[in-house]
């Protein structure tokens, strides 16, 4: 396997894994969807890196002068079956581009990804301030013979979320935070544990702006740890940290608006990058 075709197959699954965690600030969680709600949630994002960590966390540029940029288009939508279940889909779509010094100077890749559908059960909540929810998540991949959109092959996923709300300095807060393990059921897994955190703040009493920030990371296990130059053939085997900062705007109270910068700030086997998004959020309610 060339070095370049290397590359990209670890980059493009990366994105995947960043146009799913940007959602957490306002998916991601153990709080209650109403029953009879459907939240229908269209995010687009921009990744840009020309950076990596090798194996021993050492960073260096790119290959070649090597520059990768991607679009990420991602449908989430969540509805609220009864007080206790709630059904989750998410579709991302990708439009990858990879530029280097040398032939081939430019290569494009695009296609839908991995779709994911889980149900999540409310487990219990204290004094209906804190509460806890077991989500479970079925991995299907919506391409066929085509590494360069993911591992192309079917997983499932079990997490644990807690979420909460209170106040500081006269303001509303709330917090998320979830820990999944997820399986891949193809040759050498990989199995990976993905944590969330999330601390918001509103700034105004009519609850319109809101701000909040994320640390979350990937820890990916697996036999194969096979890499060259620092880029692992499959991406089976590394880790990352993000940090991420999100603005988010009301306009009513079934339409809002988030924006979301986040930034890696270590890893193993894994690009650093930067990535913007930004996420409408719509309501309705059928009940």
């Amino acid at each position: 396997m060339s070095l370049f075709k290397t590359f990209t197959r670890f980059s493009f699954f990366l994105l995947i894994l960043l146009t799913a965690s940007k959602t957490v600030v306002f998916a991601d969680g153990g709080f209650p969807v109403r029953p009879g709600r459907l939240l229908i949630a269209p995010s687009a994002s921009y990744f840009f890196s020309n950076t990596q960590w090798d194996s021993t966390g050492v960073k260096k540029s790119f290959p070649n002068s090597g520059k990768y940029t991607s679009v990420g288009i991602t449908l989430y939508a969540e509805y609220g079956i009864s007080r206790r279940f709630a059904a989750i889909v998410s579709l991302p779509y990708v439009y990858n581009t990879y530029t280097q010094n040398i032939a081939p100077r430019t290569t494009v890749t695009s296609g839908l990804t991995d779709l994911e559908t889980g149900l999540r059960y409310y487990l219990f909540n204290i004094d209906f301030v804190y509460y806890f929810s077991l989500q479970g998540t079925a991995i299907t991949p919506t391409y066929s013979n085509n590494p360069n959109l993911g591992y192309g092959e079917e997983g499932g996923e079990l997490k644990l979320a807690f979420s909460g709300t209170g106040s500081l300095f006269g303001k509303s807060t709330y917090f998320n935070a979830s820990d999944g393990v997820r399986q891949y059921f193809g040759n050498n897994g990989p199995i990976q544990n993905r944590y969330t955190g999330t601390f918001g703040i509103t700034l105004d009493d009519e609850f319109k702006n809101q701000i909040s920030v994320s640390l979350s990371g990937i820890n990916s296990f697996s036999d194969d740890k096979k890499f060259i130059s620092g880029i692992p053939e499959t991406n089976r085997n590394y880790s990352f940290i993000q940090a991420s900062l999100s603005y988010g705007y009301s306009f009513t109270r079934e339409l809002a608006l988030y924006a979301t910068g986040g930034e890696f700030l270590t890893g193993r086997n894994t690009s650093d990058g930067t990535i913007f998004s930004l996420a409408l959020i719509y309501r309705l309610d059928y009940r």
